[in-house]
């Protein structure tokens, strides 16, 4: 009887564990098992130190979809990047979500995409200011969105939601977070897991 408790617990905290970083229900989104749609496919995603960018490429790479970097106006710095000093630019933009920090160049022919993998860092739980300042500047009308983000250990959470939230258009599927720094390999199960 102990050991059939043990095992309960254990793959309840397995199940909890593994869905984790993939839950992120957007209101007025597809479902998990929603087709991704057939058209031109864009990657936009925003890296501070490499993760994001990685994760991204290697979905560009095997969806065959275009790929644009959100190129922050003013670079963020290592000390800018500091979240344990409460002074730093990244603390200062989430405790103020008002800001939203400019970036340089934009995607050329916004209209003509489908599909939109919107990449990003997970900080505090969410989608850094920088990303929501690219989606409050695009319409997603006519597009499916599916959000995608690294982290060291933090789940996808809310991020997605709220991006969707921000961005008041689009069809928004539930997201992925690839948590350790976005090994190629979950990417690439993620990526062929999704229903064509």
């Amino acid at each position: 009887m102990w050991k059939k408790a043990v095992m309960g617990v254990a793959v309840a905290a397995a199940a909890l564990t593994m869905s984790a970083c993939g839950s992120a229900s957007q209101e007025n989104s597809g479902s998990a098992a929603e087709a991704v749609p057939e058209g031109k496919s864009i990657v936009v995603y925003y890296s501070a130190t490499g993760n994001t960018k990685r994760a991204a490429e290697t979905i560009a790479k095997e969806t065959g979809s275009d790929i644009y970097a959100i190129t922050p106006k003013v670079p963020y710095t290592e000390a800018d990047l500091d979240y344990h000093n409460s002074a730093s630019r990244v603390s200062k933009e989430h405790k103020d979500s008002s800001i939203r920090p400019a970036y340089t160049g934009d995607v050329e022919n916004w209209n003509d995409y489908k599909v939109v993998y919107l990449g990003y860092p997970i900080w505090w739980g969410e989608a850094p200011a920088i990303v929501y300042t690219f989606t409050e500047h695009h319409s997603f009308e006519g597009k499916t969105v599916i959000p995608f983000a690294t982290s060291y250990s933090s789940p996808l959470g809310d991020s997605g939601e709220n991006l969707f939230r921000a961005a008041k258009t689009g069809t928004w599927l539930p997201g992925e977070c690839f948590t350790g720094g976005g090994k190629t390999d979950d990417v690439l199960g993620w990526i062929h897991s999704l229903k064509k």
